[in-house]
């Protein structure tokens, strides 16, 4: 059955029996924001890839108010559908990647909004990054990331992809078209987020029984 959250409607399960599941999150929610061709470029590279059945997470679709929960997330009893809808989400997934964006050297607030939700659900999964920006191309924000995801038990990756000026690879019709060195930037990633998966997985299992 798919999970059902009355902020973004229904959502299926396309995880196949016995292949980890990788969940692609967009970080930005402005209107026109750059991240969401710049996933859905990363989510053909992930399939192609083959390690990961790929689901991309849209937080503008998610669309969590401001954290409104009444207890620590680390009791994990939630007072409201939409936490409990997108602890079923995160739940599921084996490994993440975060589409991030920069802002005043540090990434932005829906993605710090969406992880503050949940604790145990992120526990020892590992995490990759595609960053993109302007000269720095978003790296200050992993930089900022990595604290807060190291404080949920989640393993960041070495290796990531950083995308720099990324406006200038955004064709009129929004789609994003890099330089081939980028995509070949995502396989060292992939490939160790694929290794991580099985490498954790008993300390994942642990974690969600509790």
């Amino acid at each position: 059955m798919p999970a059902q959250n009355p902020s973004f409607g229904t959502f299926p399960s396309t995880a196949t029996p016995g292949r980890p599941l990788l969940e692609v999150v967009v970080g930005s929610t402005r209107p026109g924001r750059v991240g969401l061709p710049v996933a859905h470029w990363f989510v053909d590279l992930a399939r192609a890839h083959g390690g990961f059945d790929v689901e991309l997470v849209d937080l503008a679709e998610v669309d969590l108010p401001l954290f409104d929960e009444p207890e620590h997330p680390r009791f994990g009893r939630y007072a409201h559908p939409h936490t409990r809808a997108w602890s079923a989400r995160v739940q599921r997934a084996d490994a993440f990647v975060l589409v991030v964006q920069e802002y005043n050297h540090s990434f932005g607030a829906a993605l710090k909004n969406a992880l503050d939700y949940l604790h145990a659900e992120w526990a020892y999964k590992p995490v990759g990054f595609v960053s993109y920006g302007g000269v720095a191309a978003g790296t200050r924000a992993v930089q900022a990331l990595k604290p807060v995801l190291a404080a949920l038990r989640m393993l960041p990756v070495p290796d990531a992809v950083a995308i720099p000026f990324v406006d200038r690879w955004l064709t009129p019709e929004g789609t994003f078209e890099p330089e081939p060195a980028l995509a070949a930037s995502a396989k060292p990633m992939l490939d160790e987020l694929a290794r991580l998966v099985t490498q954790l997985a008993p300390l994942r299992a642990e974690a969600a029984a509790g």
